[in-house]
């Protein structure tokens, strides 16, 4: 087996389990490449060559898993998300272990699984990948002030940082959904692919990533507070009860969306937190990125005839 991995130094934790999973993994004749940033090189560089390995390991948080899938959109080059960061919810959402030796056996026996992709367009003419969702207003404010805590408190520094900014910008939106025009207002947009967030709350019912279509979800409120029956709604979902998400969520979906705010909104795309603001639009790349997943992935979501990822 030849394997291509691509390390984020900085993100996390730092605690090296990737070298862990490089010594679980290794046997007689593979070959391992590891290429290391900190966010100063050019992820394009690390991927030149990489349809002459079996496999990329995107090692990092959801961000750098985004890059890396992005990158690779449409090539058929699986990716295994190695779970480095500190929320870690594509992992979670695919339903992935954490643990190193898991990792490297699931490399080895895995499945592939083709899944959507989201492309974000921002008015600079900048554009980036996202995996699980990408939106303005209030969760670009909550990720953003998570920052400064996340090695201490983990996936806690969000809801610290929620529960410290209580009254983010409220905004008037238009959204272009598939052409159809909609007036809204509120503190946020979220555009969804996978669903699941810290916690394992689902932001809609449904985790549907493979079926070409996003949720949109207009955070309809004018303060965080009016966010918590959507909340009480979220965790309800793990019993089975299903409830709706109250007149807090404004809930849509399309596959090419447009979204203008005034006064505009910072823009966020899987926790990576940038210094523009809307308007922005959001493509749907159809079963694009391949990853390595689970068994208990393959029963989540079906499987693909492709089998076993070597």
């Amino acid at each position: 087996m030849k394997l291509l991995i691509v390390n984020n130094l900085v993100s996390g934790y730092g605690e090296g389990a990737i070298y862990d999973y490089i010594r679980a993994l290794a046997a007689d004749g593979d070959e391992v490449v590891i290429r290391s940033t900190d966010g100063s090189t050019d992820l394009r560089r690390f991927l030149a060559d990489a349809g002459e390995f079996d496999v990329v390991v995107a090692s990092g948080g959801d961000g750098t898993v985004a890059a890396v899938t992005y990158l690779l959109a449409d090539t058929g080059i699986p990716v295994l998300p190695f779970p480095a960061g500190t929320a870690n919810l594509l992992a979670m959402n695919l339903a992935s272990p954490s643990e190193p030796h898991a990792l490297a056996k699931l490399t080895r026996e895995g499945e592939i699984m083709d899944f959507d992709l989201g492309e974000i367009e921002l008015a600079s003419g900048e554009r980036f990948g996202f995996s699980i969702m990408a939106g303005a207003g209030y969760d670009a404010l909550i990720m953003q002030g998570a920052k400064p805590a996340k090695r201490l408190l983990g996936p806690m520094a969000y809801f610290t940082s929620a529960l410290t900014n209580p009254l983010p910008q409220f905004s008037r939106f238009t959204i272009d959904i598939d052409g159809e025009v909609i007036e809204s207002e509120g503190v946020g947009v979220l555009i969804v692919n996978f669903s699941k967030i810290q916690f394992d709350l689902p932001v809609v019912h449904q985790n549907l990533p493979r079926d070409g279509v996003f949720d949109v979800a207009i955070l309809h409120t004018r303060d965080a507070f009016g966010l918590i029956p959507a909340l009480l709604a979220s965790m309800l979902d793990r019993t089975g009860d299903f409830p709706d998400r109250t007149d807090a969520l404004e809930l849509h979906r399309g596959r090419t969306i447009a979204v203008s705010a005034d006064p505009p909104l910072q823009v966020q795309y899987d926790g990576e937190v940038t210094e523009l603001t809307t308007p922005f639009t959001v493509r749907m790349l159809p079963e694009a990125a391949r990853f390595i997943v689970s068994e208990e992935c393959v029963r989540l979501y079906g499987p693909d005839p492709e089998g076993p990822a070597a």
